[in-house]
C-alpha cells in the first residue's frame, strides 16, 4: 500500500507516491507529511520507529532516496545484475558480504528482527539497500528479503569503494543515507545484538564505551535487574557468564570488546593489495587526520587502535577552542565525524586492535598485532598518544570503571547523577570535566596539586569554574586514600600532613599521561618515552643517503604525530595538523623507494 505524501515549499504543493515518484526537485528543502495511521516515508516504515516521534520524518527523508535515471545508470555501472525472486533472502544477519544492492525492478524489504517481523525499510525501483557496515566492513546487522520479483544489481566491496572515490554526487548521497539509517537503527536499539552487563563495573563500562564509540546498534540489558535475570536465564546463562553478548547466530559469555569486535568483523582484515601503503597506529585526532588525508590522496591506508576510535580526545565532554566550532562539540562527536570521513575515502579501520611489535622488512615494515596477526606496510605512522596516569594508591585497580574514570562523558555522568564527585588535575581536560559534571553530579570538587589554578588551565575555563557554585576548587590538594565495598564511596583529600575523608562516588582522573611507546624496540625514544622526530634526532637517524623528513622517526619510513611525539603541543588542533602534515612526508618517503 502506498500513501500520498504532500511536499510543501514556499507555499506551494508537490504530491507524489511514497517510495516511487515522491522525489521532489530539491529534496532537502521539502517537508514531508504522512497521514495519521502509519505508512512509510521514502521506503522507511514509520511504525517500526514509534519512539522517534517528530525526528522520524527528517531521518527517514535522509535515509532513503530514489536515484534519478542518470544517477542509477552511473551506479549500476559498478555492479553486476541478477534476477531476484519473491521470498529470496538476499543477505542475513552475520553475513560477511559487503555488497550494495541497487533495485532496478521489484521490491526488497529489510528486517531487523525475525522474518515474521514488520520490515523497517522497503526498497523499490531506483532505490538501494545498504548500511554503514558497507564502509566499516562489519558483518551484516540486518536481513533483506525479496517481496516482489525483479532485477537487482550487486556492487561488491572493491567496486563500491571505487564508486565512492570516483563519483562525488553518489558518494555524498549514499553516505548521508547510510548515516541516517545507522542513526535510525541506534535509536531503535539493535535487536540483533543484546548485551547483558553491569554498566557500573569496569568490564561493563568498557563494553558500553566500545559500542557507543563504534556507533553499534545494540540493546543494553542491565545485569542484576529483573529483566536482566530473565534474559540471562532465557539464554541459558548464569551470573558467572556475564557480561554476555547475544546474537542470532552465537552467544558469547564473558564477552569483552576485543572478542565482540572480532565476532562483528571489525578487527583487522588484509587490504585488497595485501601490503598497505600506510598503517597508522592509534586513532586519536592525529591518527584520524592522517587516515583522512592518506586515504583521500590515494594511499592504501590502514588505521589500528587498541581501544576504540577517538583516543583521549573522545573522553572530552566539550571542546570549545577547536577551529570552526564556536559553540563547541564533544570529543566523541569530533572523532565520529572524522571516522566517517576516513571511511568515505576508503581507509580501513580496525579496533580494538593493539600492536605489540614492529620490525623492518623488504616491503618496508611489519606490525605484529596482539593476536599474532602480521600487517605488512610500506610506511608507518605512530599516533598512539599517551596512556592515562594512575595514583599510587591501594585498591586503585579495584575501582577503575567502578568509581574511578578517565573520561567525563554522558556515560560516566549517568553513573554519578546526583552524587558528589571529585575531579583531579589542573589542565584544560580537568576543567572541562568539572564544568560538564557540575550539570549532572550532586557537587563537584576540583582537586589541584598546584597552588594556582591558572598555571595549566585556559583563562576562560578558570573564570567559568570560579563562577559556578556547584564546583569547589581545592588547590595544593592531593588524594591519599580510597574506600568502598564494591565501588568507590569515599576518598581522603589532604592539603597538609593530615587528610579528611569525603563522600565521593566518582573520581575523575586527569593528571596527565605517559607515552604509549612500550611496544617500540627499534625506534629511538627520549628519556620519558616520547618519540623524537626529524631535527630532534641528531645522531640517532639511521637512514642512509638522505636526512629525516618532517615527522620521521629514527627509522626511515616510520613517522610520529600527536601526543606521542616529543615536544608536541598536546592540543587537538595541533595533533590534527601533525597527522595531516605527516602524510606529506609519507608521500615523499614512498616516492623515494
Amino acid at each position: 500500500m502506498r500513501y500520498q505524501l504532500r511536499y510543501v515549499r514556499d507555499g506551494g504543493n508537490h504530491t507524489g507516491s511514497a517510495g516511487t515518484d515522491a522525489q521532489p526537485p530539491h529534496q532537502s528543502t521539502y517537508r514531508c507529511r504522512i497521514p495519521a495511521g502509519g505508512g512509510s516515508i521514502g521506503g522507511v516504515v514509520m511504525s517500526s520507529f514509534p519512539e522517534l516521534g517528530d525526528q522520524f520524518e527528517e531521518l527517514a527523508q535522509a535515509a532513503f532516496h530514489t536515484l534519478d535515471e542518470a544517477q542509477f545508470a552511473r551506479a549500476v555501472s559498478y555492479g553486476c545484475p541478477e534476477e531476484v525472486v519473491a521470498g529470496q533472502l538476499v543477505f542475513d544477519v552475520g553475513d560477511e558480504d559487503g555488497d550494495l544492492l541497487l533495485v532496478e525492478s521489484g521490491e526488497i524489504e529489510v528486517l531487523q528482527g525475525g522474518l515474521d517481523d514488520e520490515p523497517i525499510l522497503r526498497a523499490g525501483a531506483g532505490q538501494f539497500v545498504g548500511e554503514l557496515n558497507l564502509l566499516t566492513g562489519q558483518t551484516r546487522i540486518l536481513r533483506a528479503r525479496v517481496v516482489t520479483a525483479g532485477r537487482a544489481h550487486r556492487v561488491p566491496p572493491e567496486q563500491f569503494r571505487l564508486l565512492m572515490a570516483q563519483d562525488a554526487e553518489l558518494s555524498d548521497l549514499l553516505l548521508r543515507a547510510f548515516l541516517a539509517r545507522r542513526q535510525l537503527l541506534v535509536q531503535r536499539a539493535g535487536r540483533n545484538l543484546e548485551i547483558i552487563a553491569d554498566e557500573t563495573t569496569g568490564a561493563g563500562l568498557a563494553l558500553k564505551t566500545f559500542l557507543i564509540r563504534q556507533d553499534l546498534p545494540h540493546r543494553w540489558v542491565e545485569q542484576g535487574t529483573p529483566e536482566g535475570g530473565a534474559e540471562t536465564a532465557a539464554a541459558g546463562l548464569t551470573g558467572a557468564d556475564l557480561p554476555a553478548a547475544i546474537m542470532p547466530r552465537v552467544t558469547i559469555p564473558r564477552v569483552d570488546p576485543r572478542t565482540l569486535s572480532h565476532q562483528l568483523g571489525l578487527t583487522y582484515r588484509r587490504t585488497p593489495k595485501g601490503v598497505a601503503d600506510l598503517t597508522i597506529v592509534g586513532a586519536g585526532p592525529a591518527g584520524l587526520a592522517a587516515a583522512v588525508y592518506g586515504a583521500s590522496e590515494g594511499l592504501e591506508t590502514v588505521l589500528l587502535d587498541a581501544v576504540a576510535t577517538g583516543g583521549q580526545a573522545a573522553a572530552s565532554s566539550r571542546i570549545e577552542n577547536y577551529l570552526g566550532f564556536p559553540f563547541g562539540l564533544s570529543g566523541e562527536q569530533l572523532a565520529a565525524r572524522a571516522v566517517v570521513q576516513a571511511l568515505k575515502f576508503g581507509a580501513h579501520l580496525a579496533s580494538p586492535c593493539g600492536v605489540e611489535a614492529m620490525r623492518r622488512s623488504d616491503q618496508g615494515h611489519v606490525l605484529t598485532l596482539v593476536d599474532g596477526t602480521e600487517v605488512e606496510t610500506r610506511a608507518v605512522l605512530i599516533a598512539t598518544g599517551a596512556a592515562y596516569r594512575n595514583l599510587p594508591l591501594d585498591r586503585w585497580p579495584d575501582f577503575v570503571g567502578a568509581g574511578i574514570y578517565y573520561a567525563a562523558t554522558e556515560l560516566e555522568a549517568r553513573a554519578v547523577a546526583g552524587l558528589p564527585v571529585t575531579v583531579i588535575g589542573g589542565a584544560n581536560s580537568a576543567g572541562q570535566a568539572a564544568i560538564y559534571l557540575a550539570r549532572h553530579a550532586g557537587h563537584v570538587t576540583l582537586a589541584v596539586r598546584g597552588s594556582d589554578l591558572t598555571t595549566g588551565m585556559s583563562s576562560y575555563l578558570v573564570e567559568r569554574i570560579r563562577a559556578d557554585p556547584r564546583i569547589t576548587v581545592r588547590t595544593s590538594t592531593r588524594v591519599t586514600a580510597l574506600a568502598g565495598e564494591h565501588r568507590l564511596e569515599e576518598i581522603t583529600l589532604a592539603s597538609g600532613p593530615d587528610g579528611e575523608g569525603c563522600g565521593c562516588f566518582g573520581l575523575f582522573c586527569f593528571i596527565g599521561a605517559t607515552p604509549a611507546t612500550g611496544w617500540l624496540t627499534d625506534v629511538a625514544l627520549d628519556e620519558k618515552g616520547f618519540v623524537p622526530t626529524d631535527v630532534q634526532l641528531g645522531d640517532r637517524w639511521t637512514g642512509i643517503g638522505r636526512g629525516p623528513l618532517p615527522f620521521e622517526t629514527s627509522v626511515p619510513g616510520v613517522f610520529a604525530a600527536g601526543d606521542v611525539r616529543w615536544s608536541s603541543m598536546k592540543r587537538v588542533a595541533a595533533a590534527v595538523g601533525e597527522g595531516a602534515s605527516a602524510v606529506r612526508s609519507v608521500h615523499q618517503a614512498l616516492a623515494a623507494k
